[in-house]
């Protein structure tokens, strides 16, 4: 129970500032960064590298947001005496200029994680923001969830060694825990699907 504990408490800034960032790309403001990051180039096959999704506005909202909140988060763990239970700072000081780096890290691999399955389901002409309806549905429900909690706890490794096993756990309850957010955000008419 204390590893999970562990696990919200290490990435509670990082979905906190994904859901932020989900409000942010729907909003009218920094229209000029809506622009898609494959700037509607098509490869030879006539397929969008990554599609509509992927904006810059996106990528840059995840590494801004993740910066803010792992900031803010920084003091609330140092003021709430929890910063024990999260891994970034088990071997490292809690500080501004470490929590900025942190959070722009998180929010950089969470971004760059969530290319190559857009670029996957671009190849099987799955459309941006849709998932399939073949046998395979569930395993793309599953890697849109997952693609970016690859990445961020990659970065929880690289400051602390986690292993293998925590590395997998963080993929599942992160997967699930953004399964139940992206319900959420659809009950709530953020998104327009469900997964």
């Amino acid at each position: 129970m204390t590893t999970i504990l562990r696990l919200y408490v290490t990435l509670l800034s990082a979905i906190l500032a994904g859901i932020i960032n989900s409000l942010f790309c729907k909003s009218g403001s920094f229209a000029a960064l809506k622009r898609p990051m494959d700037n509607y180039k098509v490869l030879r096959d006539n397929k969008r590298i990554f599609g509509d999704n992927k904006t810059w506005k996106g990528f840059f909202g995840y590494i801004f947001f993740n910066i803010i909140f792992s900031v803010v988060f920084g003091v609330i763990w140092k003021v709430s005496d929890l910063e024990h239970l999260n891994y970034f700072y088990l071997t490292h000081d809690n500080n501004v200029v470490y929590n900025v780096i942190v959070g722009a890290l998180l929010g950089f691999a969470y971004a760059l994680f969530e290319l190559p399955n857009s670029f996957i389901k671009r190849r099987l002409d799955i459309e941006s923001g849709k998932t399939t309806d073949s046998k395979a549905k569930m395993f793309f429900v599953f890697l849109d969830q997952a693609d970016s909690i690859f990445g961020m706890a990659l970065v929880v490794g690289a400051f602390y060694p986690v292993g293998i096993g925590i590395y997998i756990l963080f993929v599942l309850v992160g997967a699930g825990t953004h399964i139940l957010i992206n319900m959420l955000l659809y009950f709530m008419h953020v998104r327009k699907n469900m997964f």
